[in-house]
């Protein structure tokens, strides 16, 4: 089993990934073979930080921490 990150494009209607060369080979893949392909979506950053609540403002947190220091 080959574990590889690519990028989708965008393929008429539809998104579509290309299998490396690499890949095809060290797995022996060939035309109208059927494979099973799992997708993991990479975490977005952005999408991970915006979705936490804090009870406090990050400046009121920020404050908090530099009251330590000095």
């Amino acid at each position: 089993m080959a574990e590889i990150e690519v990028q989708t494009r965008k393929w008429g209607n539809s998104l579509g990934i290309a299998i490396p060369k690499k890949i095809i080979d060290q797995e022996h893949l060939s035309e109208n073979q059927t494979v099973i392909i799992e997708i993991k979506k990479v975490a977005d950053i952005k999408t991970f930080f915006n979705s936490m609540k804090f009870a406090k403002s990050t400046q009121q947190l920020k404050d908090e921490m530099r009251e330590g220091w000095e």
